[in-house]
């Protein structure tokens, strides 16, 4: 494990300041989210006989997974195999996926498909009854099973929010920010604190006590200007992770998906996603001459790795000066009704895809790196687990292969869920939080964050760009105070935590690798097929370390 040194971002905090807890709850296990991730921990941990409470930052229903388009991976069809999957998976992340977490993957994800089908999500089927399979960008054989055509997630999402209003044994909290790790005397996770918005005893910040943590908070998109994910994604639980001195992995690689609607060049915030299933049904990209520019750059042309599209696409755009390019799905067949989301959105913004070219651009869309967990979900802090986007278990590498995040949540929730039935500890007093650096960002330092990111460490990075957000990000760090606690500046703060360690990784990786693509160093270098580590120390201070692929960070609790 070799460190690196780096123009580094200092003084961020390394607890948020907030109001003492004025009230709390207890269960055997805190899950915080309730995406696919969080709901399926839950329902495999009540499975288990344990209570639970479920925390979410807004409603149940408002994280990413409700959003997902794309389907699910999955080997059902008798011509495809595991090992055909797990090649197209390691060939996605170039190098960084961990072996044994694909193995997993591959092997356990039909079965954890078949249990969601049980808890009751319908997926699409045949006149006959069967499963219809498609394909999406990277995978050699159709095995991505859909629901609505482009509404998987919602329809995951209700059938899991179902199964777990359902359960009396199940608390869920809703409108809750979660704060901070609260930790015991010998350092093992014993809750969380957090804020709720609303009325009566649970108003303001409380705690969750707990004999184990599951963060399954989602993803980092908002630290961008222009993002795929819904307004909650803004990494609180990476940035909790940090501060409790949890080990994040992989951060540089930000998946770009390659075609999000383009609403024009004030658009901010969340922006339609248009899914690479509509150009697994055959729609094409053109650029403003009407020419196919991927034939050529892939032998699998439109269907190549995200991040071969994406940087083709950006490529186009900046040879021809243009803030899009065009999709063409005037060829897919009844486009409207086999693809009803995105033809909403697309009508929304006066395009029809029947008839019409789709302005589309690249925009972030899922990170492959998180707080870094083993087989079994478990972090570098005793008691915290990490599920789903918040959770780097190496299964993506340095490039998410195209409908493996569902999967993911659904696998690995099942194996923390098993280590939970049978390792949980029991109770312990939380002990009071050491006075620490807790400055707030100002609200207002938010578009500087999302300005810097998307201007300097986006799809396309250099080192003088990396090297401007830094001084940029440090600048607002260097500049933390007094402001008032709230959810603003709470949000603003984690995001500038999120956003400076993602750039200390950028800055750190010279090399083009997935989807970190640096124009200054434009090859794949063996010397760095490597991890890179990054740990928040007690003075506020991101440090980054070099880890082989295989080496365990995760120590037995």
């Amino acid at each position: 494990m070799t460190s690196l040194a780096a123009d580094s971002i200092t003084g961020l905090p390394v607890r948020l300041a907030a109001p003492a807890p004025g009230w709390e709850l207890a269960a055997d296990v805190c899950v915080v989210g309730s995406g696919i991730a969080g709901l399926c921990v839950a329902l495999h941990a009540r499975a288990a006989g344990l209570s639970v409470a479920v925390v979410t930052k807004v409603r149940v229903d408002a994280g990413s997974t409700r959003w997902a388009q794309g389907g699910i991976a999955a080997v059902l069809d008798p011509a495809d195999s595991p090992e055909a999957h797990a090649r197209d998976t390691e060939v996605a992340g170039v190098g960084l996926c961990e072996p044994a977490a694909v193995d997993a993957l591959v092997h356990e994800g039909p079965d954890r498909l078949r249990q969601l089908m049980d808890w009751g999500a319908a997926f699409d089927r045949d006149a006959s009854g069967r499963l219809l399979l498609t394909r999406e960008g990277g995978h050699s054989a159709n095995r991505i099973v859909h629901a609505g055509g482009d509404a998987t997630g919602s329809e995951v999402q209700r059938a899991l929010q179902d199964a777990v209003r359902a359960d009396p044994g199940v608390t869920l909290v809703e409108h809750a920010m979660v704060l901070d790790l609260l930790t015991d005397a010998g350092g093992r996770a014993a809750g969380v604190t957090l804020h709720v918005l609303g009325e009566g005893s649970t108003d303001g910040v409380g705690a969750v006590r707990a004999r184990a943590v599951v963060l399954a908070t989602g993803g980092m998109g908002q630290v961008y200007a222009a993002t795929t994910n819904p307004s909650v994604s803004t990494g609180d639980g990476v940035a909790l992770g940090l501060r409790a001195g949890a080990v994040a992995t992989d951060l540089e690689f930000v998946q770009f998906h390659p075609t999000s609607l383009y609403l024009g060049p004030g658009a901010r915030g969340q922006q339609p996603l248009v899914s690479e299933a509509l150009r697994g049904e055959g729609a094409v990209l053109r650029d403003g001459a009407g020419e196919r520019f991927m034939v050529g750059v892939h032998p699998l042309a439109e269907l190549a790795p995200r991040d071969v599209v994406a940087k083709a696409i950006t490529g186009v755009q900046a040879r021809d000066g243009v803030p899009h390019v065009w999709l063409d799905a005037r060829s897919v067949p009844d486009v409207a009704r086999r693809f009803p989301t995105i033809t909403a959105s697309c009508s929304a913004a006066g395009i029809d895809p029947a008839t019409d070219l789709i302005p589309v651009t690249p925009a972030a869309h899922y990170a492959s790196g998180g707080l870094v967990t083993d087989l079994t979900g478990r972090t570098t802090v005793p008691g915290l687990y990490a599920c789903g986007e918040v959770a780097c278990t190496g299964v993506h590498g340095a490039n998410r292969l195209a409908s493996n995040s569902l999967l993911e949540g659904l696998v690995f929730a099942a194996r923390i869920g098993a280590e939970l039935a049978t390792r949980l500890p029991g109770w312990t007093e939380a002990r009071n939080p050491e006075a620490v650096p807790s400055g707030l960002l100002d609200p207002a330092g938010r578009r500087q964050v999302s300005d810097t990111m998307s201007a300097r460490v986006g799809a396309l990075r250099s080192g003088a760009g990396l090297a401007g957000a830094t001084e940029r990000l440090a600048a607002l760090a260097a500049g933390l105070g007094g402001v008032r606690p709230n959810v603003d500046s709470w949000e603003a703060t984690d995001l500038l935590t999120v956003a400076s360690a993602v750039t200390a990784a950028a800055s750190a990786r010279e090399e083009t690798r997935g989807c970190h693509w640096r124009e200054d160093h434009p090859d794949t270098e063996e010397a760095w097929r490597v991890h890179l580590d990054i740990r928040l120390d007690p003075r506020g201070h991101l440090t980054v370390t070099r880890r082989s692929v295989g080496a365990p960070v995760v120590q037995p609790w």
